[in-house]
């Protein structure tokens, strides 16, 4: 039995992705290395499908600032056999959308069996807002972010371990960017402010957090993406998130004392991103501490921040040595297997430079 590889598989939220820009369309790819490397880890942007999803005991759930925060080495991971999941409700939610919404925490706990409860509704409307940055990527605001932090921190005082958000998000259900989104040409406009809202309380609570947006439903369209068509298959986006927290790993405080089942960034033998993405915390991390870093070419973006635009060629030559670059993600994993069966992945390729002479 060939001992796991832990793998980090990032796929930046908002920047128009063509894998991981839309409705969980990056899971194959999870998937793919997941089975590659033994233990994968990434975040909701990658494994979220609205109302599909895929449960694998290889693939860890972990929210992108949490992520970072473990790539830092301020988290450890540690296994979790099932989260109490808390749900915190905006008060903006309308009383018919807030049914739906109550009905799928139904549905989780006869169908699926999950652990729910308790659920709250925030003081007051969150007041959430959503914008695009000048890349073109999206982003938001929140109003009142004090409601979020309140309600979050009494459904952890009431014993959650883990909590699933819902905010009411604006309609724009005649944008042209919303439309170009549903063809499979835009950027996801929500994602933006969603990773606001986890990120934030991740930061503050220290507890595995999601978030799906609740919206008015669109009527259905012939030219609708593959790609974007798990988002509209139901009322709700909530299905996923349930299913990604429900065994999502517990966050532990390095600093703690190690226990055997726990995860950290020193056992981390490789990290996957976008070649054009390069820039965030996790891949600066492992490029620190000479984990390789593969890029894969095919998963084009708004961004442009690759290692040549970062300067990592010959004057870097030991940063360059630790970035591994990938045609695609198939080729991406089995990179990927190679580095756990111990082979040097350039050796697969031809021509093999000669080795330099003392």
């Amino acid at each position: 039995m060939i001992k796991p590889l832990p793998t980090i598989l990032i796929i930046p939220t908002g920047i128009a992705c063509e894998q991981g820009g839309f409705a969980g369309d990056a899971l194959p790819v999870a998937r793919l290395l997941a089975a590659a490397s033994g233990c994968l880890i990434s975040h909701p942007n990658v494994l979220n499908g609205a109302s599909l999803y895929w449960s694998d005991r290889r693939i860890h759930y972990v929210e992108g600032w949490a992520l970072d925060a473990f790539a830092r080495g301020y988290w450890r991971l540690s296994s979790c056999r099932a989260q109490r999941i808390g749900v915190l409700f905006d008060a903006a939610i309308e009383a018919t959308l807030l049914l739906r919404h109550q009905q799928v925490l139904d549905a989780a706990r006869a169908t699926l069996g999950l652990d729910i409860g308790p659920v709250l509704v925030t003081n007051g409307p969150i007041g959430v807002s959503v914008c695009q940055g000048a890349s073109g990527s999206s982003w938001g605001e929140l109003e009142h972010p004090h409601r979020l932090l309140q309600a979050g921190e009494q459904l952890k005082a009431a014993g959650a371990t883990a909590i699933a958000v819902v905010a009411r998000f604006p309609d724009e259900l005649d944008s042209s960017q919303l439309q170009a989104y549903r063809c499979g040409a835009g950027v996801d406009a929500l994602a933006g402010a969603e990773a606001l809202i986890s990120h934030l309380l991740v930061r503050e609570l220290g507890i595995p957090c999601a978030h799906a947006p609740a919206l008015a439903p669109l009527a259905p369209i012939n030219e609708l993406d593959p790609r974007a068509a798990a988002e509209e298959l139901g009322h709700t986006f909530l299905p996923c998130v349930l299913v990604g927290l429900s065994q999502a790993p517990n966050l532990q405080l390095a600093t703690n004392p190690w226990q055997p089942d726990e995860l950290a960034i020193e056992q981390v033998g490789a990290v996957v991103a976008p070649a054009g993405a390069l820039g965030g915390e996790t891949v600066l991390q492992a490029l620190q501490r000479q984990i390789p870093v593969i890029a894969v070419e095919s998963n084009k973006s708004l961004l442009q921040v690759s290692a040549a635009a970062l300067g990592w060629g010959e004057a870097d030559h030991e940063t360059k040595n630790n970035v591994l670059h990938a045609s695609s993600y198939s080729e991406a994993a089995g990179m990927v297997l190679a580095l756990r069966e111990g082979i040097n992945p350039k050796s697969l390729h031809r021509p093999i430079a000669i080795a330099s002479r003392p």
